[in-house]
């Protein structure tokens, strides 16, 4: 995989947990990791997805979780949480959800980590 240098420019923010984004006075920090599913697993990684979406969206201070992926398998999860702190100490139950696509993955993805200096809604 190669490293994620982009800065978050653009986001769909959660409002319904009455948080702000950095551009309404609050504070924002996003987890983007990088994956690639062995062929023929798309189907099923996302069914195992969705099975996993309470514990996914239950993560402390989880705020905003999406997972773009091509029909190669090659993907992106942009999640945002409160802070950089918080993100930190969800590392090991991150790790916890991803062992359960280890059947799906090329590899294990490695999450970095960006402070939110935009986040705009249109």
């Amino acid at each position: 995989m190669t490293e994620v240098t982009a800065v978050v420019r653009e986001m769909w923010y959660n409002d319904a947990l009455g948080q702000n984004g950095p551009d309404m006075g609050g504070e924002m920090y996003a987890r983007i990791t990088p994956y690639k599913m062995k062929p023929g697993s798309r189907e099923a990684a996302t069914a195992k997805m969705n099975e996993l979406k309470a514990e996914i969206l239950g993560l402390p201070g989880m705020q905003h979780f999406m997972s773009a992926m091509n029909e190669d398998g090659s993907g992106y999860i942009v999640a945002t949480v409160t802070d950089k702190a918080t993100s930190e100490s969800n590392a090991e139950r991150v790790k916890a959800i991803w062992a359960n696509f280890a059947e799906f993955l090329e590899e294990m993805p490695v999450p970095q980590g960006f402070d939110v200096v935009a986040e705009w809604r249109a």
